[in-house]
Parts: C-alpha cells; sequence; structure tokens
C-alpha cells in the first residue's frame, strides 16, 4: 500500500530563488521610496541623526548605497559579503565620528533598516501568487539581509572607530599646540584659540595638575579625567575644564569658575570618593591670559611640593594654604631650603614621630599667639599636653620661641609642607 504523503510538498529550490529574484527586482523598481521612506524613519527615530540637512543628505545616500547592494545581492544570487562597503556607508560612519554622534546611533540605525526592509519585503511576498513560495522566499531574504546587516555593521563601525581616534587625536594636537603657546606667552587671538580649546580664555581660571604615583594602573588619565570633573563641578564651574595629557600619569587642566570665587584654600580638604584617587594640586584663581599662565606655573610648583612631600593622607594641594606659596619658591632649590631649615629648626628638625608632632604642636601655638587654652582647643587636646609639647619642643631647638620668631614660623611651615625632604 502507498503511504507516500500527498500533503503539499515544498516548493524546490529554482523555484525559490526565482522568488527571491522577483522580490528584489520589485523593491528595486520603487528603490527611491523605499530609500526616503527609511531615511524619514531613522532621521525621526534616533534624534541624534537629524537636524543637519547635509548630514540627513549623506544618510540617504548610506542608505541607498546599502539598499541597492542587498537588492542587487538577491536579483543576481551574488553573497553579500563579497561586495565592498558601498562608499557613501563609509563615509556617513566618518561624518558621525566627526560630529561626535555615538556609534550606538549608527548601529541602531543599521537595525531599525533591517526592520524597516524587511517589512517591505513582507508586503512583496504575501502578494505572491504561490502561497507555497512565500514562507521560503521571506526566509531566505531574511538570511541573506541579516547576514549582509551582521557584516557592514562590523565594517561600517570599524571605520566609525578609526575616524573617530583620528579626530579625537588631531583635537587634541590642536588643543595641546594652543596650551603650549598659550604657556609660552605667545600674542593670544582669543577668538580662534577659545573655539579650538572649547574653553574661555577671558574667564577666571584655577589651574590644576592631576597625577597618580603608581603606574600601575592603565587608566590613570581616565582616573584624573574623572576627578577633575568632578572637582569642576563642586566649584562651581558650569563649563567642563580644559584637560591636556602632560605625561603617561599626569594631567593638566584650567577650571572656569565664577568671578566670586577668589580662594583655592577650602578645597585642600576636598576629596574623591575613589581608589585609588588621584592627587591634586592647584593654583591660585586668576584672570585672564595672564592668570590661565599664573595659575598653571603656581599648580606645577604645588605639584612639586606635594612630591617632596611624600606623604599622601591628603589629596589636594593649594596655592592657597599658609605657607604654600612660599614653599613653592624655595622647592626650586631645595639644597638650600634644607640646610636652612635644619639650621633654624635644629633638634626639632628629626623626621621621627615625635619630633612630627612637637613641630605641629608649636606651629599651632605659635598661630595662635602662643595661647595654651587656644592650642588645645584647636587641636583637641588637654592643655597640660600642650604645654609638655611646646615645652620639649623649646628644648629640641636650644633656644627662646621669641628668638627669630618669624624665621622659627616659615622653618616650621616648610617642614609641614615639604616633609622628609628638609629633615634630618
Amino acid at each position: 500500500m502507498n503511504t507516500a504523503s500527498t500533503g503539499p510538498q515544498p516548493p524546490d529550490d529554482e523555484r525559490v530563488t526565482a522568488a527571491v529574484a522577483a522580490t528584489a527586482a520589485t523593491l528595486n523598481a520603487r528603490l527611491a521610496d523605499v530609500v526616503d521612506d527609511m531615511r524619514t524613519l531613522l532621521a525621526t527615530t534616533i534624534t541624534e541623526l537629524d537636524g543637519d540637512p547635509a548630514l540627513v543628505e549623506l544618510l540617504r545616500a548610506s542608505i541607498e548605497g546599502n539598499v541597492d547592494t542587498i537588492l542587487h545581492s538577491l536579483q543576481h544570487g551574488i553573497e553579500v559579503t563579497r561586495f565592498e562597503p558601498p562608499t557613501a556607508a563609509n563615509e556617513y560612519a566618518r561624518r558621525l565620528a566627526q560630529r561626535g554622534v555615538p556609534v550606538n546611533a549608527l548601529v541602531r540605525a543599521y537595525r531599525l533598516g533591517h526592520q524597516f526592509l524587511m517589512q517591505q519585503t513582507l508586503l512583496v511576498v504575501i502578494a505572491l501568487d504561490d502561497e507555497s513560495l512565500r514562507g521560503p522566499t521571506y526566509a531566505r531574504v531574511n538570511d541573506a539581509v541579516f547576514t549582509y546587516i551582521d557584516w557592514i555593521s562590523q565594517r561600517v563601525v570599524g571605520v566609525y572607530e578609526e575616524e573617530r581616534e583620528s579626530w579625537l587625536a588631531n583635537e587634541r594636537n590642536e588643543r595641546e599646540a594652543v596650551v603650549r603657546l598659550l604657556l609660552a606667552g605667545q600674542p593670544p587671538q582669543l577668538d580662534a584659540w577659545e573655539r579650538t580649546l572649547d574653553y574661555r580664555l577671558r574667564g577666571r581660571h584655577i589651574a590644576a595638575v592631576a597625577w597618580l604615583d603608581s603606574e600601575n594602573h592603565s587608566d590613570q588619565l581616565s582616573r584624573s579625567m574623572r576627578a577633575l570633573k568632578s572637582l569642576a563641578r563642586a566649584m562651581g564651574s558650569t563649563r567642563p575644564p580644559l584637560i591636556v595629557g602632560h605625561d603617561q600619569t599626569t594631567s593638566w587642566a584650567w577650571i572656569n569658575v565664577p568671578s566670586s570665587v577668589g580662594t583655592t584654600r577650602g578645597w585642600a580638604s576636598w576629596r574623591l570618593d575613589e581608589t585609588p584617587a588621584p592627587a591634586i594640586a592647584l593654583g591660585s584663581a586668576h584672570d585672564g591670559v595672564e592668570g590661565f599662565r599664573r595659575s598653571h606655573d603656581e599648580a606645577v610648583r604645588m605639584q612639586r611640593v606635594a612630591l617632596m612631600r611624600k606623604r599622601t593622607e591628603r589629596q589636594v594641594i593649594s596655592h592657597d594654604e599658609t605657607g604654600a606659596a612660599l614653599a613653592g619658591l624655595l622647592s626650586t632649590d631645595i639644597e638650600s631650603t634644607r640646610a636652612w631649615v635644619r639650621r633654624v629648626l635644629g633638634d626639632l628638625a628629626g623626621a621621627d614621630e615625635i619630633s612630627r608632632r612637637h613641630r605641629q604642636t608649636l606651629e599651632v601655638f605659635l598661630r595662635h599667639q602662643s595661647s595654651y587654652t587656644a592650642t588645645a582647643e584647636a587641636m583637641t587636646m588637654h592643655k597640660n599636653s600642650i604645654k609638655y609639647r611646646v615645652s620639649s619642643a623649646e628644648k629640641a631647638l636650644g633656644r627662646s620661641l621669641t628668638e627669630d620668631r618669624l624665621d622659627l614660623e616659615v622653618a616650621l611651615t616648610l617642614a609641614g609642607l615639604l616633609g622628609s625632604s628638609v629633615l634630618e
């Protein structure tokens, strides 16, 4: 007895191939409408792609190149990956990279374009006279379009990333060149330089230097950038800071601050809740191009002071701290400064913990007009403990506290700021 199925048989491959070619031909006949409708959809759905007429027109050219390639491959049975990416598709990816449009917008455009093209394909396929061809034809077109979208997406993303990296490198080079001219004291071209830097040179500036002591972190510069941007926001800046890389571990920055900002002293206690967090040296607030240079010079000196101090419990050092500006100037001749500090402090110049505590207490004591009560309150200690430390410090000095008091206060301040670089 014959048990063979008498139901409908799947169409043979040649018939499906012919139906695919016919479907592609139908879509190709109305290519202009398909492209225009897809352009409208993408430009209105993905906001980053709309707004610039020239960019929208290039979007249309990219869509036309891609759809034409797909339909050509389907009509003639050519593997889609044997084609080269359309010139307009590559150029559109480059243009988005230059404009700083996120790569996600580009990838999303291809996904939505795929969806739209398959919707148009479905309208053609369901009109086929032979119902048995509809499913296989749609499936084969979908497979081919998916393969193309997967392939072209990787290619255009690669083009985007290469162009974006090149564009950012050029921008960095241009910014760094302008910064070098500014710091060298060249006559400023304010309008042009502000456009290149995307930074107001005519405002009030606070310069900063940020660095990480360890070289074991691959994201050192990104950590510094996050810290500097966070500090700028905390200072009330309404614009992003100007940041340039000085070397592999160090970034230079300038922060536009309101004209009401007069000192950076209060920011010495600021901390970023991140580990490891970069150290930051701040210049004073100054105005204009000359202030841009002056604040930077101060910040660089503060970095030198911080590196000499070799103590990391504080994240920020400010040029406006008591004695910091003087320490920065004297740090340029550290040998002479060390000899002078040791001569003034005598046995109190030891690098041990007891000497450090005595110096700290004596510095606070002199700052509070030699008042034991005020010093005890400032240091939250018992008055008798303050008396003991002051007496011990005076013995280590080998002279009265009233003798050469100005030298003594300066030496104590330098010892606190420059640390082991000026101590025994």
